[in-house]
């Protein structure tokens, strides 16, 4: 006699992980992504489609609205953590997960410089800092760059020359003077961040800009600004008088 084959159908965890379960069709971020398009949905509904799921008792959407909340809505502190401290601070995130989270910042970081390729031209200190605020405006330590312009004030290049602490970095002025004499360069800006976002300037900060600047006029290079970069704010000592 033929047996009768069973199939066990294993029941659903409560609090799924996965993106589908538990979650209305209207309110999947996949799924209004391609019915309505990317711009309707939601931070936590865009890093959602990255994560993927969740853990047992909070939905993806959940997780993610959490991680924003934590940092105060803002992308670019998410941008400032690493990939460990994800790992640590929110169970369900793993290795994979992490490193997926942080290329995704990255990814639209380099985005927001692609109109910068091109010989891009520095007119005004609003200039410089659209220009270096892509470049500085995630980090959690101090650094400090140099941007080379031709006579006509076209960007040659720009480097990073180097990397401090969270309240100061280091400027040596022979490698700023060598690095604009290696980049051709007509003139330099010279441009560090404050990662506490308060652009207001330092001692340091006012001994460094002198320094450099006769430095500049000695060798023929002059420094035509410095420009201290914050998230949403910057301080031009050009505009200042202050060179």
């Amino acid at each position: 006699m033929a047996t009768e084959t069973q199939h066990t159908v294993k029941p659903q965890l409560a609090g799924s992980r996965t993106l589908k379960t538990h979650m209305a069709l209207d309110d999947r971020p996949r799924e209004k992504a391609k019915l309505n398009g990317f711009k309707t949905l939601s931070l936590a509904e865009l890093f959602a489609i990255i994560m993927g799921s969740g853990t047992p008792g909070e939905s993806v959407v959940d997780l993610c609205q959490r991680i924003l909340n934590d940092n105060n809505g803002k992308l670019y502190e998410i941008a400032r953590l690493d990939y460990r401290d994800l790992m640590k601070r929110y169970r369900g995130i793993g290795e994979v997960k992490a490193l997926e989270l942080k290329a995704a910042l990255e990814i639209a970081t380099r985005y927001q410089l692609e109109d910068f390729q091109e010989k891009y031209v520095i007119k005004t200190s609003e200039d410089a800092y659209k220009y270096l605020r892509f470049r500085m405006k995630d980090s959690v330590k101090e650094h400090l760059w140099v941007v080379f312009l031709d006579r006509s004030k076209h960007v040659l290049s720009s480097k990073c020359l180097s990397e401090g602490g969270t309240s100061s970095t280091v400027g040596d002025v022979k490698l700023i003077l060598k690095a604009a004499i290696d980049n051709l360069a007509d003139t330099i800006i010279l441009a560090h961040n404050h990662p506490s976002n308060n652009a207001n300037p330092s001692p340091q900060d006012d001994a460094l800009t002198r320094k450099v600047a006769a430095g500049g006029r000695a060798v023929g290079i002059p420094m035509v600004d410095h420009i201290i970069v914050c998230q949403n704010d910057y301080y031009s000592y050009c505009d200042h008088n202050r060179l």
